[in-house]
């Protein structure tokens, strides 16, 4: 048994003990009726989700009816490993409430390649780790070519065929995700594909050349294999036979949208980012005790990977209906279009992570500035408070609450 899991043991069989004699209470949750939070289960349980899951285990009291589950892991997501990196998928098919993105893992070695492709679906890409080289050649036979690395992201419009590479020294990660939560990685169009499925007379036909040079053309598509790398020059945007607009963007390196003294918003959509017309993003650093404010999106559902860090989420679904998650690095999160959530960074750490939509803008509504914009008067009769309070909020956005 490895040190970690002992540990989970044992800090799971704390919470067990604690079960045992008293309800356990949701950090922050007000019990005034210990004995109508009776939340003993001497029957089996996971004893390491226990003890990452203390929202499901004692949610708060203000948890109420059902929420769908918004919540879906990559670790249990299977992995394809080929010579050259690896990837894994999440889908609608595994996560019901994501239906409007689809995201992938990926990880390609020094040299290795995710084959020229391309795809019915629009591609979304950020870094996590080290360097790639991405290449594409739009309908016009206009080329791209550009060195990325962490925080760096693109994006690769439907059909626009293209490939990625890892760069020494130590290759890639990087998150994908498509503009259709049904669409799968797996099921791409790539050029060793189509050439294996193609007559070789047809290809020499095609080519101009002879027939012997497609001799040794794969059976079976490479989709990620180990290549040499290619250090081509990256280009320059606008040059004759260069991409008028570039496919990618230094997200992590630009100056914050917002800024408060517990994090950040940066935004990347098609009003900074023109080429990424069906999905928008923002990159949100949450600091301990931090609060991504209570909100909504009034344009798409919000699909979320999370990079570092952890925290709880609350989404509001109307009806009386609430519901509180908890995530950690490598989940995948999402939150139905215009229903109302919060994110609480429960950690130690600094939260990252990344909020997508299926729009051409990142569009959000803020309570605070809903309460501020309205007579204080008419919002103070509603939540029984004094009108003086209101005053007192800011007159600006802060999606970053400071703690």
């Amino acid at each position: 048994m490895s040190q970690l899991r002992g540990r989970a043991l044992l800090l799971a069989s704390a919470i067990g003990d604690m079960i045992a004699t008293r309800s356990v209470r949701h950090p922050g949750a007000r019990d005034t009726h210990p004995s109508k939070r009776d939340t003993s289960n001497p029957g089996p349980d996971n004893p390491v989700l226990l003890t990452q899951f203390p929202s499901s285990v004692a949610p708060p009291q203000t948890d109420k009816g059902h929420v769908p589950n918004l919540w879906f892991p990559f670790s249990q997501a299977h992995r394809r490993i080929q010579h050259g990196g690896w990837s894994r998928e999440v889908t609608v098919k595994d996560f019901v409430a994501a239906k409007e993105i689809a995201g992938v893992n990926m990880r390609l070695t020094p040299g290795g390649v995710r084959e020229l492709h391309w795809h019915l679906a629009a591609e979304w890409a950020f870094m996590l780790t080290g360097s790639a080289q991405i290449t594409a050649v739009d309908q016009h036979g206009r080329r791209f070519v550009d060195n990325v690395g962490p925080g760096d992201l693109w994006y690769f419009p439907a059909g626009i065929p293209h490939s990625i590479q890892g760069l020494e020294p130590a290759g890639c990660e990087f998150i994908l995700a498509f503009d259709d939560g049904n669409f799968s990685e797996f099921d791409t169009f790539t050029i060793s594909d189509w050439a294996g499925h193609t007559p070789k007379e047809v290809l020499a036909k095609n080519f101009g050349v002879d027939a012997v040079a497609f001799a040794d053309v794969p059976r079976e598509q490479l989709y990620i294999f180990q290549g040499k790398i290619v250090a081509a020059q990256p280009t320059q945007i606008g040059a004759p036979g260069v991409v008028p607009q570039s496919f990618s963007f230094r997200l992590g390196a630009k100056q914050p949208d917002y800024q408060t003294a517990s994090g950040s918003v940066r935004i990347a959509d098609s009003h900074n980012f023109p080429v990424s017309t069906t999905i928008a993003a923002a990159l949100v650093e949450v600091e301990p005790g931090g609060l991504r404010e209570l909100h909504w999106h009034p344009n798409a559902d919000e699909w979320q990977f999370w990079i570092s860090g952890q925290a709880r989420m609350t989404v509001f679904a109307a009806g009386g209906r609430a519901r509180t998650f908890d995530f950690h690095a490598g989940d995948v999160g999402t939150v139905p279009r215009a229903m109302g959530h919060y994110i609480e960074n429960t950690g130690n750490e600094a939260v990252r992570y990344l909020e997508l939509f299926r729009a051409d803008e990142f569009a959000e509504v803020p309570l605070t500035a809903w309460a501020a914009h309205t007579p204080h008067d008419l919002v103070a009769q509603h939540l029984n408070i004094d009108p003086a309070l209101l005053d007192k909020l800011p007159d600006r956005k802060q999606p970053v609450v400071p703690a």
